[in-house]
């Protein structure tokens, strides 16, 4: 069996790819402005070169911030629009307000629309390209997925929905023999016996198991699997292409062999990083006290106007190991919200006041947390605590649930900046997914990733 060329690039490909030629793209239209005309605010040569690094650190620090290198995003020109304008804009004020490492601003403002121009139109004119080549169905990955029936389709629109540019073609049913195919929309059913020529054919970049079990695979179908694999073909596992694409742990794929999904970071148990964590957790929490004193009159007079009662009110919270905590927050809520008993928060929830909603949105809601914080129930990262009544009914319906208790809960995590408002059971399970994954992963550098994307969230109000 021989294989088609094919070229698809992953999701780290992508994500570098996108990074390297933003810099590469404002790097040479620089220079072309600065060699075809007057324009001499920045120079690029081996006497400035660092002048051009500050300005690969602000583009790369801003545009991640607005979500310039967002996938779903960069694959759309009327969604990258705004972030790129966003971006561009932010970079050149700062880049012009720091000049101990950047040029003194120019003579002539003239320069400044220049120095704009030659940094949005290269970003702009890049970014048209990616989405009209990279991001065509011509660097789709096409995989093919063998497993059980009842979970394909499941499987196919959660990977779909994960990454666009990645393609199921079809899939081998492992279960038993039916009288006639199953037939799912865009996705054909193919016979096991034929998964060297289906390779060939279809010019498949990869095959997914995503069997529960693997006693469903008949010793035909293993034999084609172990030739594939003793050729270098690559055969994957459905839960870890999905959990490198969606930055989740698909629990409701996780069978009894449970174990092998979860070996969860060493930094879980590592105490330089714990020691680490507790001094960010002190220091920002102090800086976040101070800094709230300086809004607390505008907050004390919104409440006054717009919720008519008490500032702060207090819950009890599951945290780490189970063990109950009281949380503070500033109400956002109209009082006796639950009078009628305790119910999930929805969004344009109709109990949250006007002014509670601003609270929401900016997540200033949040800040009496940082007593929490400094009390050592709650960490700065970390899963959101819950209320005990609901991780009892979440616990009975959600499998794993209670294992993102082996943590701090945290004022922003993971699933705060990736998902949206949990409201539902539904929207529950998503988000422990995200928090296994953080569980899983959780490092110097994801801690760092959830805040700067925390700040995205603050900055598009996307708090509710």
């Amino acid at each position: 069996m021989t294989k088609q060329s094919s070229i698809h690039f992953e999701m780290s490909e992508r994500k570098v790819l996108l990074r390297l030629f933003d810099v590469l793209s404002i790097g040479l239209s620089l220079y072309g402005f600065s060699y075809f005309s007057g324009f001499d605010y920045i120079k690029i040569d081996e006497t400035h070169w660092r002048w051009l690094v500050v300005l690969a650190i602000y583009i790369m620090g801003f545009g991640t911030v607005f979500e310039l290198y967002d996938l779903k995003k960069s694959s759309k020109i009327e969604t990258v629009t705004s972030a790129i304008i966003l971006t561009t804009s932010i970079t050149v004020l700062v880049y012009l307000l720091t000049p101990y490492y950047t040029p003194i601003l120019p003579e002539k403002r003239i320069q400044i629309l220049y120095f704009y121009l030659a940094i949005l139109l290269p970003l702009f004119i890049w970014r048209l390209a990616y989405i009209t080549f990279i991001a065509s169905p011509r660097f789709y990955k096409r995989a093919l997925l063998v497993g059980e029936v009842s979970s394909i389709e499941a499987i196919v629109l959660s990977l779909k929905k994960a990454d666009p540019n990645y393609q199921v073609i079809g899939f081998i049913n492992c279960e038993e023999e039916k009288e006639e195919p199953i037939i799912f929309k865009g996705i054909t059913e193919y016979e096991a016996n034929k998964i060297h020529q289906i390779i060939v054919d279809e010019n498949i970049s990869e095959v997914v198991m995503a069997s529960y079990s693997s006693e469903t695979i008949s010793s035909l179908l293993y034999v084609d699997l172990i030739t594939l694999l003793e050729r270098g073909y690559p055969i994957r596992e459905y839960t870890q292409v999905y959990e490198e694409m969606s930055y989740r742990v698909p629990v409701q794929f996780i069978g009894k062999d449970f174990y092998k999904y979860f070996p969860f970071s060493r930094n879980n148990k590592n105490k330089l990083y714990l020691a680490y964590r507790r001094t960010f957790d002190l220091l920002l929490s102090v800086f976040g006290i101070m800094c709230s004193l300086l809004v607390l009159p505008f907050i004390v007079i919104g409440n006054i106007i717009g919720n008519r009662g008490p500032l702060l009110y207090s819950q009890v919270r599951v945290g780490k190991n189970g063990k109950p905590f009281k949380i503070f927050k500033f109400r956002s809520m109209v009082t006796n919200a639950e009078a009628g008993g305790a119910v999930w928060a929805q969004k344009n929830d109709a109990r949250v006041t006007a002014f509670g909603r601003f609270l929401r949105t900016t997540r200033l809601d949040e800040l009496p947390q940082l007593i929490n914080i400094i009390k050592g129930d709650m960490s700065i990262i970390g899963p959101r605590p819950e209320r005990p009544m609901f991780v009892n009914e979440l616990s009975q319906v959600i499998p794993f649930y209670h294992t993102r208790h082996i943590v701090k809960p945290g004022l922003t995590g993971w699933a705060q900046v990736k998902a949206r408002y949990g409201s539902s059971i539904d929207d529950s399970l998503v988000k422990l997914e995200y928090d296994l994954f953080y569980i899983k992963h959780r490092s110097f550098l994801m801690d760092f990733n959830i805040i700067v994307k925390t700040f995205s969230t603050v900055i598009f109000f996307r708090g509710q």
